[in-house]
Parts: C-alpha cells; structure tokens; sequence
C-alpha cells in the first residue's frame, strides 16, 4: 500500500511545485545571464560536450525528438553561440560544438546557478537541500530510463 495520500481539494500537488520552483528559478536567473536565451537553450547548451555532437546525439541526450532537437540548435548557431561542422572522422556527420561566445554565456549561467543552490541550501539547511537534490537526480533518473 503506499503512503502517498490523495490530495484534498485545498492541497497544492507536486507538479505545481514543481512549475512554481521553475519559475522561480527562472526569476531568480535574470535576463542579463539568459542573453534573451530560454532555458531549453541553456538544458541544450549543457548537453554539448567539449568533442560536440550530432543532433540526434543530443535529441537523445535531452530527451526530445531530432526535430525539436534542431529547431532549438538553429537560432543557437545563428546567434553565435553554436557552430555546426563535419566530423573529423567522418566528414557526413555534422557536430555541434559551443563557440567562445557559448561557452561563456554557458559558464556564466553555471555560476548563478550556483550561486542560487547556494542561497537555497542556506534558506532550508545544508542537509535538507542535499536530500532534495538526491532525491530529483533520483526521479529525473527514473524517468529517463523509462524512455
């Protein structure tokens, strides 16, 4: 039997949790980091190893058609952050790989998100955000390997 209860009717339920935290952490990243970028563009420009890869390497990685996949890697190249190239091993495969400009704005991004885990830890405790990090990486796992 599980020990979830079902939600009354003046209950918050997790998604809403979850899409109020996103927001937030949206909020708290402000446009001055996103260079006008969404965080699709960010979860994209995360996924890029330093070696590049292919688009539908990086479909797979972010867990999203080879479509989607392009459609957010085309307004990354065409804003500079981005560059697409042949493959030195194999010239019809095309990698994707950050520029200078990517990964600047990659790394910068990097530290404010840290900078906010850090505040967050530091309004819950250090043990209880530890917990809550390990518990998401837990769930995001769990879904990913269900795909």
């Amino acid at each position: 039997m599980s020990s979830v209860k079902p939600f009354r009717d003046d209950e918050v339920h997790t998604p809403v949790l979850v899409g109020l935290l996103f927001r937030r952490l949206g909020i708290e990243i402000h446009d001055r980091d996103r260079g006008g970028l969404r965080q699709s563009h960010f979860r994209l420009l995360a996924a890029v190893p330093p070696e590049g890869a292919s688009v539908t390497d990086l479909a797979e990685r972010l867990q999203v058609t080879k479509q989607g996949c392009g459609q957010l890697v085309t307004p990354l190249v065409e804003s500079g952050h981005l560059r697409i190239a042949p493959a030195p091993h194999d010239g019809r495969v095309r990698l994707v790989r950050r520029t200078a400009k990517g990964g600047r704005l990659y790394a910068s991004v990097r530290r404010r998100i840290a900078t906010i885990e850090e505040a967050w830890a530091a309004e819950v405790g250090e043990e209880r955000y530890a917990t809550f990090r390990a518990v998401l990486e837990e769930l995001a796992a769990g879904q990913s390997s269900e795909r």
